[in-house]
């Protein structure tokens, strides 16, 4: 027999003060179906078709790197196919037909016919002539349809704003939950041991991260950024270093607290090992105080993702970075639609994450109540 998942009553308490707060509801809602859709950003926003047909067979370029003599023949000689170009996209409808995503750039594809310099404005404030007045064959080409109009305008390389927005979107909010995830054990492990045992070993812990948090964490980020090889990794591992000591105190706070409760002391006299104990029987408590920091915490790492972008000690260059397009915003004053679109999509983010973490706190207060 199968039996039916069900909330606990406490847990039923929380979820209902979760949903009383109807701006953090709400706005749960909205970041799972922004982070959803942009964890296929491929298939929204890319250079290649999601699928063709061509002579009967069906190909899936997204997946697939294709050499250019299966769409050309003997005319094809590159390793790679270039789906933009007149060749293929002729081939294509003429031999089949081809599924191509809502925008046809990816994060890193250099737009050549704009219709002016980069960065161009946004194609909706151009008329159609001017926008199909660089290709051959008029407006009736595949080019000029709105899939491949630059809806949030390009960047001083030519780049696609939109799709650069929807792939930054992306490695920011990926890059956050891994840090988060990354620094609550290990800030949560640290600080149980801290609380549960206590005396020198909680003393020796304390006066260690004293020291830590004493050194000036931008200066060694900058020197160590600029040190060694920029990469999603590395910089998660730079981050690592200083982010898990937030959660430190929370944590040895509350098992301070707990560990000479009573069921603790009988726990102990049963035989009870340490780690069963701690892991068990008292870390369920402290993650209380835990998960209503988690959305702060989030957000923080993604601000200060952000920041080293926006300095140029973030990502590697080329990458889909929101601090790197607020930087061209910031250089190009003469195009804001760089800084606008940078500053709305991280503002937005933000925001609702806040919202998310207001909520949870609420959630997990005793003190609420049924609405």
């Amino acid at each position: 027999m199968s039996r039916k998942f069900s909330l606990s009553p406490l847990n039923q308490r929380r979820w209902s003060n979760f949903k009383a707060n109807r701006r953090g509801y709400w706005s749960l809602w909205i970041f799972l179906v922004l982070f959803g859709l942009s964890l296929f950003a491929e298939f929204l926003a890319n250079d290649r078709p999601i699928l063709v047909s061509f002579k009967g067979s069906l190909y899936a370029p997204i997946f697939v790197d294709y050499p250019e003599e299966v769409f050309l023949g003997d005319e094809g000689f590159l390793p790679g196919t270039d789906y933009r170009i007149p060749e293929i996209t002729e081939a294509f409808k003429t031999n089949g037909w081809a599924l191509w995503p809502p925008v046809r750039y990816s994060y890193r594809t250099v737009n050549t016919e704009i219709p002016e310099p980069a960065p161009s404005r946004p194609s909706w404030v151009h008329d159609r002539q001017t926008l199909c007045a660089n290709y051959e064959n008029g407006a009736d080409d595949v080019a000029c349809t709105a899939g491949n109009w630059n809806w949030l305008g390009t960047d001083d390389q030519a780049r696609d704003v939109l799709a650069r927005v929807i792939y930054g979107f992306r490695i920011s909010v990926l890059f956050g939950l891994v840090l988060t995830a990354a620094s609550a054990v290990i800030g949560v492990t640290a600080g149980a041991i801290q609380g549960y045992f206590g005396g020198w070993v909680d003393l020796i812990f304390q006066r260690f991260i004293e020291i830590w948090t004493s050194v000036p964490v931008l200066y060694l980020l900058l020197i160590i950024a600029a040190v060694l090889p920029p990469g999603f990794w590395i910089l998660l591992g730079i981050l690592l270093l200083f982010s898990w000591v937030g959660f430190v105190g929370v944590v040895r706070a509350e098992f301070l607290r707990a560990r000479n409760f009573e069921y603790v002391n009988a726990a102990r006299a049963l035989g009870v090992g340490n780690r069963t104990i701690m892991f068990r029987h008292l870390l369920p408590n402290a993650m209380v105080a835990t998960l209503t920091f988690l959305p702060f915490i989030l957000n923080g790492s993604i601000t200060t993702l952000t920041s080293l972008d926006f300095l140029g000690f973030g990502l590697p260059p080329g990458s889909a970075s929101l601090g790197e397009l607020l930087k061209q915003g910031q250089n190009n004053l003469q195009a804001p639609w760089l800084g606008l679109a940078g500053f709305m999509t991280i503002s937005v983010m933000l925001s609702l994450l806040i919202f998310i973490g207001e909520a949870t706190r609420d959630a997990f207060d005793p003190r609420k109540t049924f609405k």
